[in-house]
């Protein structure tokens, strides 16, 4: 059965545009922002799962985007990555393969992208191989209060093969998205 899969894979740090559509956050998520959590939302999209996250930091996007460029930290902030190393790298690009842990559901997953940087503002992202048929997507990183707090939002567009409904699946992302966003901002603040 053909499904979509989860967010993990994807933290383009698996970390890292057009590829996600750079669409704006709904005023809903303003409430939840605020409150000090992270915002999530996951949806069917064709043959993929659109992932369209946010969350806010106490710190600089300097701050922040040193953390989320940084493989040492990934597995941080993603708590079943094995692997994360960079493989190539140009001027403002880098390739990187992670490698998460599965479980008696999904098996381990390599997921290879290429992320593109534009420093302290955004990192755009798209599958280069792996296990993923689908990967693209962007983390953008909105300056708060002049500068002092960041507003984090990461979106993407993933798939892969999991025998799992897709309810289930899409349930999955959006709990794991907000414990890596919560990680992220744990990272960052050193909390």
């Amino acid at each position: 059965m053909r499904l979509n899969l989860l967010f993990s894979l994807v933290f383009g740090l698996s970390l890292a545009a057009g590829a996600a559509g750079a669409r704006p956050l709904p005023a809903s998520a303003e409430t939840t922002l605020r409150a000090g959590k992270p915002w999530v939302t996951v949806a069917a999209s064709g043959e993929a799962t659109a992932i369209l996250g946010a969350i806010d930091i106490e710190a600089t996007p300097k701050e922040v985007w040193a953390v989320l460029v940084d493989c040492g930290q990934a597995r941080r902030i993603i708590s079943n990555l094995k692997l994360c190393r960079v493989v190539d790298r140009g001027p403002g690009w880098d390739v990187r393969e992670q490698v998460t842990a599965g479980n008696m559901f999904v098996p381990d997953l390599r997921n290879v992208f290429r992320a593109e940087y534009q420093p302290y503002s955004r990192i755009t992202f798209h599958r280069t191989g792996g296990d993923l048929k689908v990967m693209r997507g962007e983390w953008r990183l909105e300056p708060l209060d002049g500068g002092s707090r960041t507003r984090v939002i990461y979106e993407n567009r993933v798939d892969a093969e999991v025998n799992l409904p897709d309810g289930i699946v899409r349930a999955g992302i959006k709990t794991d998205c907000g414990k890596v966003l919560v990680n992220l901002r744990r990272v960052v603040t050193k909390g």
